[in-house]
């Protein structure tokens, strides 16, 4: 795992990237008392939080985003899935810092993760959701942007403003995508998601989806949306385009066999997309 350290004014932000044929494991902590964010644009992560004589497990997959309190004494193991590459920001507040922010914005830290900024462990669990599509979307600009040096800073900076912005907005209005599902229905959409993940050169049509799930196709549309945040064939769009740059950047392909890899027939179809997606052609991404 690659992990690019970022200091932004009163904040640190961690690029975090993996790709491998193998699972990975890869272990950090923090030197000091931390607020901090996650924000997984692609990857399957087993997270392993040990703090003190305790240990907890979480279960991190493409689109969550999460929030923590943790101090020196708390440890963090992630195992990467094989074949999934990890695209994770991480972004985190010293505690001390926190309480250096102009009044209004430590106010609705204060507000909405009390929890956190008055913790009681050496780690604490916040607020975890499935990110919107803006969110995802601005997920995909940073680890695509062509920007270098100061250039480069700025537009982190932005993003990252932006990212924190829609996470505080998301838990002030208590939008839980997974509420009102129950335990069977979510596993369904679950393994819809996975269908399409794993199908998507070839992926069944909406009637088939909805057949190989068990859910009625009024049901998965509405769902699936409220649960990941895109329109069932929108994240079907979204998972190609990320397969598609993953490729770009890590095989020997040649622009038009990663088109037809990730089920693009068009050419100039997956051009545009990609280049509205990500900002730059995919022959940019070619060694």
């Amino acid at each position: 795992m690659t992990r690019d350290c970022i200091a932004l004014d009163d904040f640190n932000v961690f690029l975090e990237h993996a790709v491998t044929g193998n699972a990975t494991v890869d272990t950090c902590a923090f030197e000091e008392e931390v607020i901090g964010f996650c924000f997984y644009g692609s990857g399957n992560v087993a997270l392993h939080v040990q703090h003190g004589n305790d240990q907890q497990a979480f279960s991190n997959t493409k689109g969550l985003a999460m929030s923590f309190f943790a101090n020196q004494n708390t440890e963090f193991v992630h195992t990467v899935s094989a074949k999934k590459p990890l695209r994770c920001v991480v972004v985190c507040y010293s505690l001390k810092n926190l309480q250096k922010l102009p009044g209004q914005e430590k106010e609705l830290y204060g507000q909405y993760l009390h929890h956190l900024v008055n913790a009681e462990d050496d780690f604490v669990e916040g607020p975890r959701f499935f990110m919107s599509p803006t969110m995802q979307t601005t997920i995909d600009k940073i680890f695509s942007t062509p920007y270098t040096g100061t250039t480069r800073m700025l537009f982190l900076k932005s993003q990252i403003t932006e990212l924190l912005s829609h996470f505080l907005a998301k838990i002030s209005m208590d939008i839980v995508p997974e509420n009102g599902l129950n335990n069977v229905d979510r596993e369904k959409l679950y393994h819809a998601k996975a269908i399409l993940s794993e199908n998507m050169d070839n992926p069944p049509s909406l009637a088939e989806l909805s057949k190989l799930v068990g859910l009625n196709d009024f049901k998965l549309k509405k769902n699936f949306k409220e649960l990941f945040g895109f329109p069932v064939y929108k994240f079907l769009q979204q998972e190609r385009l990320n397969k598609a740059h993953e490729l770009l950047e890590s095989s020997g392909q040649t622009v038009q066999e990663v088109a037809w890899s990730v089920g693009y027939e068009s050419l100039s179809s997956f051009s545009n997309a990609f280049i509205k997606k990500f900002g730059i052609r995919p022959s940019g991404l070619k060694p």
